[in-house]
């Protein structure tokens, strides 16, 4: 992804340099590039072809993909050069589980047919394959001895059933109200919506309502909306104001803008992780939540700041305040980004893959502070993931789209 890589580009397609790279092109130029043209390499391309479903996505554009979309891309693509020896930072991440699972398939046959040595990186330590054979845990920036698959499962290190203090859970509880909040009961309602792209339909006639204080997961294979859906309502997608979308009672397109929409809706996603690439301090970085941007262009003031601090402390990042958001582990980042979609403590909060890159223990702290921040009045959720253990205990209804 180049620098000039912003959030809403993926929705607004007429910014695309038409000479860009298609992902046909991509992939058939990392093919050549690889070696050989043989039958056994046109096999294993075609397996990968069909195991992604990679077919529908020939023709777009890299910057069109969705999180998982781009994720089949990147795998398809290292796959294609031919490796001897393949390293994979958290490949199942992004997938959905029937994708994870014909994955993991596939690197077992490809370790035992090619003789390809093959190491994970994996934050998310249950998505262990049972092909691996040994395990090196880094502990405290420390690598800790080797030890083989069956050791590391029998060492039983499960995900604790709680993190968040009693005392921080007590101090979310009781976070003041604001006077201009909204309190409408119908949060979210869309009717008969549409949306396409050429001849590609991506949602087609949906009709959703969200009321307050309900908390939705919204799930589906790679490609089926769920972003594009998540676009629509936080007014990053165009061609929201051309359908029948209300908004906390507002009608989209009657007068408001894209400001007042996004005043009350705190949002992480990994496109939006992608497209934050300011090396700000974290807290500057938090801080932007309060003024809806990428970037921080208005200073806070002292007040402000010290509310970025308590919710860096929440989330157990007081310590990297000062550190540059560039600098930070991808796990660090994200728990950054958390931080910045709650500190405006807002009346919907939309999470797209939050858990992305967390470790056991930093999963369940973030879902404790959601759990405990949804039990305060007037709050409505949306959560998007490909892991149902993910989910909070707090999940009110469930909506699964199909791809078209």
């Amino acid at each position: 992804m180049d620098g000039s890589y912003y959030l809403q580009q993926r929705w607004n397609q007429y910014d695309i340099d038409p000479e860009t790279p298609s992902v046909g092109q991509l992939l058939e130029n990392a093919y050549q590039l690889a070696g050989e043209d043989t039958t056994e390499r046109r096999q294993l391309q075609q397996h990968l072809y069909k195991l992604f479903n990679i077919e529908p996505l020939l023709d777009k554009y890299i910057v069109l993909l969705s999180s998982g979309e781009l994720r089949k891309f990147q795998l398809t693509k290292t796959l294609l050069s031919n490796p001897r020896v393949l390293i994979m930072d958290n490949p199942f991440i992004g997938l959905d589980a029937a994708t994870r699972d014909q994955l993991k398939q596939l690197l077992a046959t490809l370790s035992n047919e090619q003789a390809l040595q093959i190491i994970l990186v994996l934050s998310k330590t249950d998505d262990i394959p049972d092909f691996i054979t040994n395990i090196v845990e880094v502990r405290e920036m420390r690598i800790m001895p080797k030890v083989t698959l069956e050791e590391y499962r029998n060492s039983n290190k499960q995900s604790p059933s709680h993190v968040l203090c009693d005392d921080k859970r007590q101090a979310l509880l009781q976070l003041p109200y604001h006077d201009n909040d909204y309190n409408a009961d119908t949060v979210i309602q869309m009717h008969h919506v549409s949306i396409r792209y050429g001849e590609r339909t991506i949602l087609k006639e949906l009709d959703w309502t969200i009321r307050n204080g309900e908390r939705w997961a919204l799930s589906g294979e790679n490609g089926s909306g769920k972003s594009t859906l998540l676009s629509l309502i936080c007014a990053d997608n165009p061609q929201g104001y051309a359908c029948d979308i209300a908004l906390f009672g507002h009608q989209r397109g009657s007068g408001e803008s894209i400001w007042d929409i996004k005043r009350h809706i705190g949002y992480v996603s990994p496109e939006m992780h992608r497209a934050y690439q300011k090396d700000l301090p974290a807290i500057r970085i938090v801080a932007s939540g309060l003024k809806d941007s990428v970037g921080l262009y208005v200073k806070p003031n002292a007040e402000e700041y010290a509310v970025c601090r308590w919710w860096l402390d929440l989330f157990g990042i007081a310590q990297l305040a000062d550190r540059p958001f560039l600098k930070l582990s991808s796990g660090e980042q994200r728990l950054v980004l958390l931080a910045r979609a709650f500190v405006k403590d807002p009346e919907l909060l939309i999470l797209d893959e939050p858990l992305h890159g967390l470790d056991l223990r930093n999963r369940r702290l973030v879902k404790d502070i959601i759990e405990t921040f949804c039990q305060r009045r007037n709050k409505t959720m949306i959560m998007v993931t490909h892991y149902q253990e993910e989910l909070p205990a707090n999940i009110t209804h469930q909506l699964y789209l199909k791809r078209n």
